[in-house]
This record gives C-alpha cells, sequence and structure tokens, in this order.
C-alpha cells in the first residue's frame, strides 16, 4: 500500500475514491447517494488549499481516500472525508491515512484537527436520547454500542470535545472530536 496525493489527472482514483464515499455512506439521510454527489465532493476535496490523500494498492486501485478542510486561520483542519473499502477495513488503512494527514498537517502549522462524526443510525448510546440540557455530560458518556466511528477516531488519538444534539434530526447528534498535532508553543 502506498499513499498519494489524489490528483484530478488520476481520473481512475478521482472516480474510484467518489464510488467509494457512495459505496459507504448512500445509506445515511446526509450522505453521497449518486455518483455525481461523490465526484462533486472528490472535486471539492482536490482545491489547492485542501489535502486529499488515498491508499493505492499494488494494482493502483483506492483502498481509502481522506481529505482535510482548513479553518481557523489554518490553525485547525477538519478531517473531512475519511473512507476505507469495506472490504480492507481493519486492516490498518484508516489509520495509515489519519497518521499520514497528520504528518502533513504539522508540517503545514496546523496545531488541531477536528472530526464530526454523527449518529444518525443508532450506534452510540446518544442516539434517540434528548441530550439537553446537560449536554456534556453526555460527551463525557458517551458508548460505542454498534460500530460507531467515533471509537476508530479514539483509538486514533481523538478525544471527544463536544456535540451537536439533534443535527441529523431529533436523537441523531453530530460527535466532535479533536486531537492536537503540533506541540504547543509557550506564549
Amino acid at each position: 500500500m502506498r499513499i498519494v496525493d489524489l490528483a484530478i489527472y488520476n481520473e481512475r482514483a478521482v472516480r474510484q475514491a467518489a464510488e467509494l464515499l457512495v459505496r459507504c455512506f448512500a445509506h445515511i439521510p446526509t450522505g453521497w447517494h449518486t455518483l455525481d454527489e461523490g465526484l462533486a465532493e472528490v472535486q471539492e476535496s482536490l482545491a489547492p488549499d485542501r489535502i486529499s490523500r488515498v491508499a493505492l494498492d499494488e494494482n493502483g486501485d483506492v483502498l481509502g481516500w481522506i481529505g482535510a478542510i482548513p479553518t481557523y486561520q489554518g490553525h485547525v483542519w477538519e478531517l473531512h472525508p475519511l473512507v476505507v473499502r469495506p472490504d480492507r477495513q481493519r486492516q490498518g488503512i484508516g489509520r495509515a491515512l489519519v497518521a499520514d494527514l497528520e504528518h502533513l498537517a504539522r508540517e503545514r502549522g496546523v496545531d488541531t484537527i477536528f472530526v464530526g462524526t454523527d449518529d444518525e443510525d443508532g450506534r452510540t448510546n446518544l442516539s434517540g436520547v434528548d441530550l439537553y440540557p446537560d449536554v456534556l455530560s453526555w460527551a463525557a458518556r458517551i458508548e460505542d454500542v454498534g460500530g460507531h466511528p467515533f471509537a476508530f477516531y479514539r483509538k486514533c488519538g481523538f478525544v471527544v470535545v463536544g456535540l451537536i444534539p439533534d443535527a441529523n434530526g431529533f436523537g441523531k447528534p453530530d460527535i466532535l472530536m479533536a486531537k492536537r498535532v503540533k506541540a504547543p508553543r509557550p506564549e
């Protein structure tokens, strides 16, 4: 496996990344449901100020794709998206993509990477729950009850930094996670 920049001229990889996005997120209401939607997302990820990387197998086929978007004047970047071929999950590809992204972010002077990982399909104990008024106590007690991606991000060193209750309808929160990627500098 090798991890490289996703480039517009690599039409095969661009299409495979889009197909993978649709394959893995079409079941979620806020996901990508058509190849055109997937291709539009991939095209957006190729903007010069963003990071877009793919893990390729020995034949040049896409195993996984990760992207990042600068926010907060470049101090913080959003990890968006991360997707790994279902038949190749739990083989270290996602972790390798995240580690690669962290390395590139550090090189660009990024302090923190964050990710929002929605629970739209009941895979945490937050699903179907009214998180108000004590949202932060729920954030402290989050549990994986069905293979939710937040558990993967936690293993990669991310921590829950907040929740957006009802982000996708009642009882369907967005779980915000972050990780410092650069040592803090004394003021």
